[in-house]
């Protein structure tokens, strides 16, 4: 028993010198390749070993014919170490080598792929994440080309909005100035339209500008889904009778919600007056109202005819007006993509979708506990 234990001890000892020269080595080549820590590592085991044999053998007093022996099959064993440790690293780095290269397209705005043939797991695995990375990236790109395109249709549109009404406030008020106006009261009226759909071009912008900032204001409060559609009809009531279409709100339950009153108000107003003017005389606007789950879905539902399948998806883009031409009562195209920032402020979603006959539009908000 004592013999085993000094033969543990002495074989520890020598082992122990080179794994902690092995640990120097690795930390001054830390920076080096994988390769070259592979060969490290190869390394120190088999010095390890032959330290702790050699150490073993002295302290035995073995022939120098069975040391021979033992320092014989040690240095083999280092040579096949060694020769598999660097061919393991060369087939690593190179691995590494290809994954860094793909990973360049990055920069270029390419898509990533990862390289074909083995890879350990572990570069398995990065190049699976750089690969969901890349997609990530790519949506991205196309978000930010989509919004980059709406901002330019909405500056565009937006001056033309504008231009419109300027110059007839300005060709208005030069004819009241030089005392051609036949009917001044009747020049100041439309004036005072002008001014007002400017003011609610403004606004809009405004309202979006908070939106898009994420710096819209809430004050939500318990509230029944009835009440809101209520103030929501009595609002787009006279523009209804202006237009000859029928307004009605039968299917409303009452289902609570906590939501900013005057916001969600705002949202229902924009669906009603661009149901209203799209959908001729004689015409009906329907408002409902019901629970599903842990929801409330309000929709509106109109006889515009329905909206092209292509353009969909494009509802409640900033700006989007369809295919119908830049002039009033189009407006600005800003009152759907109010609409969805105001209803997503409140954790909720807008959708579309076209019946027979028109489209019904959704508000989906949570339903209060």
């Amino acid at each position: 028993m004592r013999d085993l234990l000094l033969i543990a001890l002495y074989s520890f000892l020598g082992a122990a010198a080179a794994g902690l020269l092995g640990a120097l080595a690795l930390r001054a080549l830390r920076h080096r390749s994988v390769a070259v820590s592979l060969t490290v590592v190869a390394v120190v085991s088999v010095v390890a070993m032959l330290a702790g044999t050699l150490a073993v053998a002295r302290a035995m007093f073995l022939s120098s014919h069975d040391l021979t022996v033992v320092t014989t099959v040690c240095a083999t064993a280092a040579v096949v170490s060694l020769a598999t440790a660097l061919l393991l690293g060369r087939w690593v780095v190179a691995r590494s080598n290809a994954l860094t290269r793909a990973a360049r397209s990055f920069g270029d705005e390419g898509s990533f792929a990862a390289p074909g043939g083995g890879a350990t797991a572990e570069l398995a695995a990065l190049g699976r994440e750089l690969a969901a990375t890349s997609g990530k990236l790519a949506r991205s790109r196309e978000r930010e080309q989509a919004l980059e395109t709406s901002r330019r249709e909405l500056v565009a549109w937006i001056s033309h909005d504008l231009r419109t009404p300027l110059a007839g406030l300005r060709a208005m008020s030069e004819a009241l100035e030089d005392g051609v106006a036949e009917d001044p009261p009747r020049y100041l009226r439309r004036m005072r339209t002008e001014v007002e759909r400017l003011d609610a071009m403004v606004g809009d912008l405004f309202e979006l500008s908070r939106i898009h900032a994420g710096a819209l204001p809430l004050h939500p409060s318990r509230m029944s889904v009835y009440d809101l559609v209520d103030d929501a009809l009595a609002g787009a009531g006279p523009l209804a009778r202006e237009h000859g279409v029928r307004l009605t709100g039968d299917g409303v339950e009452a289902v609570p919600v906590e939501v900013d009153g005057k916001e969600m108000t705002r949202v229902l107003g924009n669906l009603l007056v661009n149901a209203i003017r799209r959908t001729p005389a004689d015409g009906t606007v329907a408002v409902a109202a019901h629970r599903e789950a842990d929801t409330v879905v309000l929709s509106v539902t109109d006889g515009c005819g329905g909206i092209p399948e292509e353009d969909l998806p494009r509802v409640f883009d900033t700006g989007w007006r369809g295919t119908e031409a830049r002039t009033p009562p189009g407006g600005a195209g800003l009152g759907l993509a109010i609409v969805r920032g105001i209803v997503e402020a409140h954790a909720g979603r807008a959708a579309v979708h076209n019946v027979p006959g028109g489209c019904r539009f959704e508000v989906v908000l949570p339903v209060a506990r």
